[in-house]
């Protein structure tokens, strides 16, 4: 990585505006030379009918600091990042607090990263635990 820890969060945070991460309230945190973390509200807006942290916020946050991972390990301005597949095992349930998203890379190739993402409440505890792959594509040359 060629940035500086706060030269990534301020990108992230920037692009996550008018998104699904700015929908949800993603913030992203902390950053390093392998991880990145983000962190999300635990509130009525993200639970499912049963008052709980429902899933697929878990698994938006994953894929979110996931991806934002991997765009700092590859040329922005010719290649582009795609999520091709995510898994989550949702271990713990959560009503309310914070929870927190933090990527750290198993696989960095040239062409595919992969990542691994646990969510984990304020106490540490581990909430969902998430692998994604994202894809490394060229972008497409315009005239």
């Amino acid at each position: 990585m060629n940035y500086t820890k706060e030269q990534i969060l301020a990108r992230c945070n920037e692009f996550s505006k008018n998104t699904l991460m700015e929908t949800l309230k993603i913030e992203y945190i902390d950053a390093g030379e392998d991880f990145l973390i983000a962190k999300m509200p635990v509130n009525p807006s993200v639970h499912q009918p049963m008052g709980l942290l429902h899933g697929g916020a878990s698994v938006a946050l994953a894929e979110s600091v996931g991806s934002a991972a991997s765009f700092f390990f590859i040329d922005p301005k010719e290649q582009e990042v795609r999520g091709i597949e995510i898994s989550a095992n949702h271990l713990k349930s959560i009503r309310e607090g914070w929870v927190f998203g933090t990527a750290k890379i198993i696989h960095k190739g040239r062409s595919i990263h992969l990542w691994e993402i646990k969510i984990t409440d304020e106490a540490g505890n581990l909430i969902s635990l998430c692998k994604l792959t994202n894809m490394v594509l060229d972008k497409k040359k315009t005239e």
